[in-house]
């Protein structure tokens, strides 16, 4: 054979294969959003056909046609391991629509009834002298025993809490670590008015100290405090090793190696940690109900007397059993919604602020 014809050959031999065989079906980047359309509207149709009042039976059934029509058409176009990956996408989803949903209809009912008396006479007045048939009235005196409640059960729970899991981190080891650990477990999945028992037993019964805010705070206390443990622990955890021997090496003690590097370090996490479990019992209602008592006059003094707050307040307007006590129950929640909705909003701009930076 000779030389040309055998570059000719090794030529045809490495010559590209034509794009169409290097290319697999895919579908139209809008064939999702079109068959979800079509979707909601077989459901929309099957629900009115079938005489179906909920809307939530029409969404189930346009999910389940919308996934059944996703792995036949991804299937069909694209072979069935692609199907089987869009259908695993689609399940994740419509998963998530149906978790947003439940959270979006509760935001929608609850800002429409609350901005019903919400401003800021309702913000600035306690319901002293005030019929609970009658309209007016404010959720101030509330809004003070919360933030005194909630202030005082971080004052608590904040410090022991941190010590706590620096202990377990740093120098836990044996039994005694093991037994913190088996009984931090425990306590978080206390129940909150099994806390608001144990504290109604031994502070009031006891002890025979009165109602008051105090009492709440120790019962929030007990709930807050196997949280900041279990996430500061975990942000200790993420600290690198290297850095604590680094410190070690330079002949710096523990506990100050603690202080000035584990700590900073951790400190976005820890903080953040804090301000969730603010914001988990910002909301118990089970204890306050037991230990605080409510009052509708204003009391700033948390150590003595019965103490509103926010969960009491909602509690206390609904078991009323009228509109104008109903409309103050729905601004009281819209109220405790964003209390809480602000304090993950501040852990989040803490997180980001203390977060390492990246690069030099």
């Amino acid at each position: 054979m000779s030389d040309v014809t055998m570059d000719k050959t090794v030529v045809a031999d490495s010559a590209p294969l034509p794009p169409h065989t290097l290319r697999q079906p895919r579908l139209p980047r809008w064939a999702p959003a079109a068959l979800a359309a079509a979707a909601a509207a077989v459901g929309t149709g099957v629900g009115l056909g079938a005489g179906l009042s909920s809307h939530v039976q029409w969404g189930l059934i346009a999910a389940v046609v919308f996934l059944a029509g996703m792995f036949a058409l991804a299937a069909r176009v694209e072979g069935l391991r692609q199907a089987k990956d869009r259908f695993a996408t689609s399940m994740v989803w419509v998963c998530f629509l149906l978790a947003v949903v439940p959270l979006v209809s509760l935001l929608w009912e609850t800002i429409s009834r609350g901005a019903k008396v919400l401003d800021g006479n309702f913000l600035s007045h306690s319901m002293a002298g005030v019929l609970t048939i009658q309209p007016g009235g404010g959720v101030y005196h509330a809004i003070i025993g919360t933030l005194e409640q909630v202030g005082i059960a971080t004052a608590i729970a904040a410090p022991i809490g941190l010590l706590t899991a620096i202990y377990l981190v740093e120098y836990g080891r044996g039994r005694l670590a093991t037994a913190v650990t088996f009984f931090v477990d425990v306590m978080t999945g206390i129940p909150s008015i099994v806390a608001g028992l144990f504290v109604l037993s031994f502070w009031i019964l006891m002890l025979d100290n009165g109602y008051s805010g105090f009492a709440g705070s120790m019962a929030l206390a007990i709930l807050m405090m196997p949280v900041v443990v279990r996430s500061t622990e975990e942000m200790l955890k993420l600290v690198p090793n290297e850095l604590r021997e680094a410190s070690y090496a330079l002949g710096v003690p523990k506990w100050r190696t603690i202080l000035k590097v584990v700590l900073p370090t951790a400190i976005g996490g820890i903080a953040t940690g804090v301000m969730l479990a603010v914001a988990r019992i910002a909301g118990e209602s089970a204890p306050i109900v037991l230990l605080v008592f409510g009052s509708q006059l204003i009391n700033n003094n948390p150590f003595e007397g019965a103490q509103s707050s926010l969960p009491y307040y909602i509690y206390e307007q609904w078991a009323a059993g009228n509109e104008a006590s109903y409309d103050r129950a729905w601004a009281a929640a819209l109220v405790l919604i964003a209390f809480v909705m602000i304090l993950n909003l501040v852990a989040r701009g803490i997180a980001r602020w203390k977060a390492p930076k990246a690069g030099r």
